[in-house]
């Protein structure tokens, strides 16, 4: 099994750079443009970090949790949460791959740039089919298929990106609907060494009710 990154040691810094901050808002943009999140939705951001996302979702739906495996991660969102004065952002310290599960039930689940930390794909794809209501929504961005190239550190890195077609697919074997894909946004690194933009899709489907 790959080695686990440790993001508490990087939490305090995650912020400080810009190409995460505008990556949230443009994957953001996506959900909410795939899925029209109204004030009477409850949901959640798995793998949500320093809450770049969940911040940006949380004024257009009733309650959003932030659930995530990093500790650190999260003291940084309860931080924000407990400055801007939100009542309806709450963190949740869990971590799927070790069994553990949420009790509630969600009509939107989002996630971005999670995905290619977690070994088995497709089992999570079945946990979100199960933690969503009837008609709910998920929403999934990640990287396309990548040389392994985009991480300067790959510790914790279990897959270099996703070929689309490959992870729709999975959705609908788990049993969503109305699978699509578009580009939410593009990542451009540059270095001595290479200059690429890296694109990122938004799988999304519905929970079939």
């Amino acid at each position: 099994m790959a080695e686990k990154r440790n993001f508490d040691s990087v939490a305090t810094t995650w912020d400080d750079e810009p190409r995460r901050v505008k990556l949230a808002r443009e994957v953001a943009d996506a959900v909410i443009g795939a899925t029209k999140p109204t004030r009477e939705m409850d949901a959640l951001d798995f793998g949500c970090g320093t809450g770049l996302l969940t911040l940006s979702l949380q004024p257009h739906v009733r309650n959003i949790t932030g659930l995530d495996s990093s500790g650190g991660m999260l003291e940084i969102l309860e931080r924000k949460v407990e400055e801007q004065g939100l009542a309806n952002l709450h963190t949740l310290f869990l971590d799927i791959e070790k069994g553990e599960r949420p009790s509630e039930r969600f009509h939107l689940i989002a996630s971005a740039m999670t995905l290619h930390h977690v070994r088995d794909t497709a089992g999570l794809l079945r946990i979100f089919f199960d933690l969503l209501h009837p008609g709910g929504a998920l929403c999934l961005a990640d990287l396309d298929r990548e040389d392994g190239t985009f991480h300067d550190d790959p510790t914790g890195v279990v897959h270099f990106g996703f070929d689309r077609l490959e992870i729709m697919g999975m959705l609908a074997e788990a049993g969503f609907e109305r699978v699509s894909a578009v580009t939410a946004a593009m990542i451009h690194k540059s270095s001595p060494q290479r200059t690429r933009d890296y694109p990122v899709f938004l799988i999304s489907g519905r929970k079939p009710g």
